[in-house]
C-alpha cells in the first residue's frame, strides 16, 4: 500500500513516499523537496557474514538525466567511478547512521540513494540522508533511529533552513546538521570566519527545525514499518573473557602507556599473539573471537585511564597539544612547500600555481563548473607502517581533502587580486591522529611560502570525547588510539577571527549542547596555540611568488578581435604560444590572460597580440601589402583585417597614368592613413609618406 506524508520545512513542502517503487528492497522511500527527488533503498542480506566489523556500504548516485542533460563524457552515460560530490555525499549519509546499527550486526547491508530529479535549487544531499534513515526505519533491519538532517545557512544575519544552492553561495554559514530527537549526531560544513557562539546557534537552530522530520518518520514506521528481524548476537564466552582479563589486562595496561605509536602497537601485537598461543589447540579456530575480546579489554582500559585516572596515553593534559615543528621552503622547484609536524603526525604541503587553463572542469547536476582551487590529499600506506597496494584516492582521501578544501578556500584571495589556478597537495608522511588537520596547517604555510596573499592563516585541530554516564572528558589534539577508543571525532579549522570549517562524527547516539559548547571553546584555544607555532616559521605571505611560477599578464582587446588571435582552426593562437612559450586564455569579454615563465616571453606574446588586434589611426604610417590593383588605385592591407585604398592620385608625388607603373600585387609599401570614414573605409596615401620622408613635392 502506498503512503505519502508531507511536512513544511524551511518554507517549502517536503514529502516522503513509500510503497510505490523498489518494493523488493528491505526498505525504500522517495523523498521530494521542490522538484528535487531522491530514491533511497536499503537491503540487508539474509546470511550472517563472518567479520569483526559492521559490513555496511553506502552509495549515492547522481544521474545526469535528473537535470535534463546528457552526460558530457565520451560514453554519454554515467561512468562507473563516482564523482567527488557523490563520494562526499555517500560519506555524509554513512557517518550518522553507522553508529545506530547494533554493534554485533554482521549481515551485509547496503544503502543506495539515487537522484531522480534535480531542480537546480534544492541540493539532494540532505534528502538522501533523510531518506536513508526513513528507509531503515520501515525496513526489517535493526536501527536505533530515526535521525533527520537539514542544511543551515545564514543570510543577512538570519538563519535559514535548507537555503537554495544560489543562497548558499552568499551565505556566511553553510552546514549540514544531522540529529535525533534529543541531540546532534553529525555536523559538516563551514563558515566565513564565524564565531564559536554563532556556529553553536546555527547547529541547534538546525536541530530544532528537523524535529518535524523525526515525527514524519515515526508516523511512517507506525503505519508501514516491517517487524524488525529477530537478532540474537552471539554471547561472548564469559569464561574466556574472565581468563583473558586476568592474564592479559595487566600487560595491556602497561603497553597502552608506551608513548611511541609503533612501539605501542608492536607490544600489543605481541601480547595478543602470546595470549592466543597460551590458550592452546582448543581455541585454534577461535582466533577472531579471542582478538575481539582482547580489543574490548584494551578499549576499556584506555577509557578507564582517562575517566578514572585522569591520564592520557602520552601523559598529556586533556587540553594539551603535542609538540609542533614547522618548516617552509623545503623544495626548490615547486612554487611553495611546508612541512608540518605535530607529535607523530607529519604532512608535507606542496603548492603549484597555474593559469586559467589549469582550472579543474567538473560536470555536476548543476552544470559545468570550473574550479580554480584544488587540494589533493594523499595517504600512503607507509605513513602508518603498513604495506598496501597503491591505487586511486579512497573515499577517506577524498573526504579529508574536501574538509581541508573548505577550511582554506575561505581565505584565498579574489581572482582580481591573484589571478592564478592554485593546487595544493598534501603528502602524509606519518599519521597518528588527525592528518586532515595537519593538512590544513601545512597547506596554509605552503600558500604563504608561495606568495599567495591569503586573507589570514588557518589552523586545524581534532577534538575527542570519552563519555560514561554523566562523566565527560573532552580531549584536544587526539591520537589515533584515542580516536578509535573514544566517542567523538570533532575537527575544527579557523583563523584567529573565527571558524572556516568543521566536521563532527560521534560513536554514541547523540551529543548535548553543553558538550558541544565546551568542545568548541577548547578547540578555539588549541587552534590559536597551533597558529602561533605556525607563524614562528613564517609570519606572513612572501611578497613575491616563486621565480619558477608562471607570471600572469592581462590585456584587454575588443571582443570582435578575438577571432584574429585565435585564427582559422586555432592556428594563430597556437603559433603565438609556441613561439613565446606561453599559455593564453581569452574570455568572451575580450580579456586576454597570458601565463609566461619569464617577463620577456610574456611581453613578446603581448606584442604579437597587439600587432594582431590594433586598429588603424589617422595620421599614422604603416608598411602594408598591396593586395589588389584597379584602374583607380591600389588596395593595401595595413593591419590584419584592415585594407585601405590608395587612390591613383596618392600613389606618387608625380602624375601617374597607370597604377601598375608604380606598384605590383604583393609589393610592400609605406602608406599614411588620411581618413577613416563612418562606414569604415580607409583612405591611404603613399604620396604623403614620400613628402614626409624627402621633404619635397614634384612640381
Amino acid at each position: 500500500m502506498e503512503i505519502l506524508l508531507k511536512e513544511e520545512i524551511g518554507g517549502k513542502t517536503l514529502s516522503i513516499q513509500t510503497g510505490k517503487v523498489a518494493k523488493q528492497a528491505s526498505g525504500s522511500v522517495i523523498v521530494q523537496y521542490g522538484d528535487s527527488i531522491v530514491l533511497v533503498t536499503v537491503v540487508a542480506s539474509n546470511e550472517e557474514r563472518p567479520a569483526d566489523f559492521l559490513p555496511l556500504s553506502v552509495e549515492y548516485q547522481e544521474k545526469i538525466y535528473a537535470a535534463g542533460r546528457i552526460p558530457g563524457n565520451y560514453f554519454r552515460r554515467e561512468i562507473g567511478r563516482p564523482s567527488e560530490k557523490e563520494t562526499l555525499t555517500a560519506r555524509l549519509i554513512d557517518r550518522p547512521i553507522r553508529p545506530l546499527f547494533p554493534k554485533e550486526w554482521r549481515y551485509e547491508t547496503q544503502v543506495i540513494a539515487t537522484v531522480l530529479s534535480m531542480d537546480q535549487e534544492n541540493d539532494p544531499d540532505t534528502l538522501a540522508m533523510l531518506g536513508a534513515s526513513a528507509a531503515l526505519e520501515i525496513s526489517d533491519i535493526p536501527f536505533a533511529g530515526p535521525i533527520a538532517s537539514v542544511r543551515v545557512g545564514r543570510l543577512d544575519g538570519q538563519f535559514k533552513i535548507n537555503p537554495s544552492i544560489q543562497e548558499c553561495e552568499i551565505s556566511d554559514i553553510n552546514i549540514i546538521v544531522a540529529g535525533s530527537r534529543t541531540g546532534v549526531v553529525m555536523v559538516e560544513g563551514g563558515g566565513n570566519l564565524v564565531s564559536e557562539a554563532d556556529m553553536l546557534e546555527a547547529i541547534f537552530f538546525g536541530h530544532a527545525a528537523m524535529q518535524p522530520l523525526i515525527d514524519l518518520q515515526e508516523k511512517l514506521k507506525e503505519t508501514h514499518g516491517k517487524p524488525k528481524r529477530l537478532f540474537a548476537p552471539l554471547e561472548k564466552d564469559q569464561d574466556l573473557v574472565h581468563r583473558l582479563e586476568a592474564n592479559a589486562a595487566p600487560r595491556i595496561s602497561q603497553a597502552i602507556l608506551i608513548p611511541e605509536k609503533t612501539k605501542r602497537a608492536s607490544a600489543l601485537r605481541t601480547i595478543r599473539a602470546e595470549e592466543f598461543e597460551k590458550l592452546g589447540e582448543a581455541y585454534v579456530d577461535r582466533k577472531g573471537e579471542v582478538y575481539e575480546i582482547l580489543q574490548d579489554i584494551q578499549k576499556k582500559l584506555c577509557r578507564d585511564l582517562i575517566l578514572k585516572e585522569g591520564r592520557r596515553i602520552d601523559n598529556r593534559r586533556f587540553d594539551e597539544i603535542r609538540p609542533i615543528a614547522c618548516e617552509v621552503d623545503l623544495l626548490p622547484r615547486p612554487h611553495g612547500s611546508a612541512l608540518f609536524t605535530r607529535g607523530e603526525t607529519q604532512v608535507l604541503g606542496v603548492l603549484t600555481l597555474g593559469s586559467g587553463q589549469d582550472e579543474q572542469r567538473v560536470e555536476t547536476l548543476s552544470g559545468e563548473e570550473f574550479r580554480p582551487f584544488m587540494l589533493h590529499y594523499n595517504f600512503p600506506p607507509y605513513s602508518v607502517g603498513e604495506v598496501k597496494r597503491i591505487a586511486g584516492p579512497t573515499r577517506r582521501d577524498i573526504g579529508h581533502g574536501g574538509l581541508s578544501t573548505r577550511a582554506l578556500e575561505k581565505v584565498l584571495p579574489d581572482k582580481e587580486e591573484f589571478d592564478y589556478t592554485i593546487r595544493l597537495v598534501s603528502e602524509v608522511f606519518e599519521s597518528n591522529g588527525s592528518s586532515s588537520m595537519a593538512t590544513v596547517c601545512a597547506g596554509t604555510l605552503a600558500l604563504m611560502d608561495g606568495g599567495v596573499p591569503i586573507k589570514a592563516p588557518v589552523a586545524g585541530i581534532a577534538m575527542g570525547l570519552v563519555k560514561e554516564g554523566d562523566q565527560v572528558v573532552i580531549l584536544s589534539d587526539i591520537l589515533g588510539d584515542e580516536d578509535h577508543t573514544g566517542d567523538m571525532d570533532f575537527k575544527v579549522t579557523g583563523t584567529r577571527e573565527g571558524i572556516t570549517a568543521l566536521q563532527m562524527d560521534i560513536k554514541i547516539h547523540e551529543l548535548s549542547r553543553s558538550i558541544l559548547e565546551k568542545a568548541l571553546e577548547q578547540a578555539r584555544t588549541g587552534r590559536l596555540f597551533i597558529l602561533e607555532k605556525m607563524l614562528e616559521a613564517l609570519k606572513e605571505p612572501r611578497k613575491e611568488i616563486s621565480p619558477y611560477a608562471p607570471s600572469i599578464f592581462s590585456i584587454q582587446i575588443h571582443p570582435d578581435k578575438i577571432r584574429e588571435i585565435i585564427g582559422p582552426g586555432g592556428k594563430t593562437i597556437r603559433s603565438i604560444q609556441s613561439e613565446t612559450n606561453t599559455r593564453i586564455d581569452i574570455e568572451d569579454s575580450g580579456l586576454v590572460k597570458i601565463a609566461a615563465v619569464s617577463k620577456e616571453e610574456g611581453e613578446a606574446a603581448i606584442k604579437m597580440i597587439n600587432d594582431l588586434t590594433k586598429e588603424p589611426e589617422v595620421g599614422h604610417i604603416y608598411e602594408g601589402n598591396v593586395v589588389k590593383i584597379t584602374d583607380f588605385g591600389a588596395f593595401v592591407q595595413i593591419l590584419p583585417g584592415y585594407d585601405g585604398l590608395v587612390h591613383i592620385s596618392q600613389l606618387a608625388n608625380r602624375r601617374v597614368t597607370r597604377v601598375s607603373d608604380v606598384v605590383k600585387e604583393g609589393q610592400k609599401i609605406k602608406v599614411k592613413v588620411l581618413e577613416i570614414g563612418r562606414d569604415g573605409k580607409i583612405r591611404l596615401s603613399h604620396k604623403a609618406v614620400l613628402e614626409e620622408e624627402y621633404g619635397r613635392t614634384n612640381k
